[in-house]
């Protein structure tokens, strides 16, 4: 996963919907959630054809954030291992991969336990082409991300960040910090619970409600 190549691809999208007959190209907003919530920072800075972003849980310093999940011990062996990935597909072998989640104390990119217990217990049709296995170079990008360092550059665009208060796959106090660096006019909304409390129950009720409100006031016209 490139996040740059990804937020090529958000652009592209938006010239592609500006193309077509039944949208009106002056009102285009970008919505991403977790890692997609740190692309639309991005676009919604770079492009200004956007008129509205919708960011909820983000990431939002990468390097920071990969420094919470790993533990500093195993920081220079991982060092290694990117460097080691990188001579490895230059000589033509395949990427390294490592499992997205798992149980407690196994290595993995996302060592939370409610990272494990979201995606475990996903309803079979939603996750049907999902595997559970990134390779070690998305995770070497994933360190080396830091989209909050645009979000001053998203004004005069509105800006709408969702974050929870108990998030630790994506801090709540990194969340905060770009938001206080982004400039007017930002709404801010905050969950309780984790990361995955954004998709169901409660917290989603209230998020997605948050956000629709957001986008008709931004974008119906």
């Amino acid at each position: 996963m490139d996040p740059t190549t990804q937020i090529r691809a958000y652009r592209d999208a938006i010239t592609w919907a500006q193309s077509l007959d039944e949208v009106d190209a002056d009102r285009i907003g970008v919505w991403g959630s977790s890692y997609a919530g740190g692309h639309v920072l991005v676009v919604a800075a770079l492009d200004r054809r956007v008129k509205a972003v919708v960011s909820q849980v983000p990431l939002t310093y990468g390097y920071t954030s990969a420094q919470r999940l790993i533990r500093g011990d195993v920081w220079a062996g991982l060092r290694q291992g990117f460097d080691a990935d990188r001579a490895a597909r230059l000589a033509g072998e395949p990427p390294s991969v490592l499992p997205v989640t798992a149980p407690e104390g196994e290595p993995c990119a996302l060592p939370t336990p409610d990272t494990w217990a979201f995606f475990t217990n996903l309803p079979e049709d939603r996750a049907k082409h999902w595997r559970n296995e990134v390779t070690l170079h998305s995770v070497e990008l994933f360190t080396e991300y830091e989209p909050a360092t645009y979000i001053s550059r998203i004004s005069p665009t509105p800006l709408l960040l969702v974050a929870a208060r108990e998030d630790h796959l994506v801090p709540f106090d990194l969340t905060a910090t770009a938001y206080e660096a982004a400039l007017q006019p930002k709404e801010l909304v905050i969950l309780p619970g984790g990361h995955f409390d954004a998709y169901t129950g409660e917290a989603f009720a209230t998020s997605s409600t948050a956000q629709r409100d957001f986008l008709l006031r931004h974008l119906a016209g």
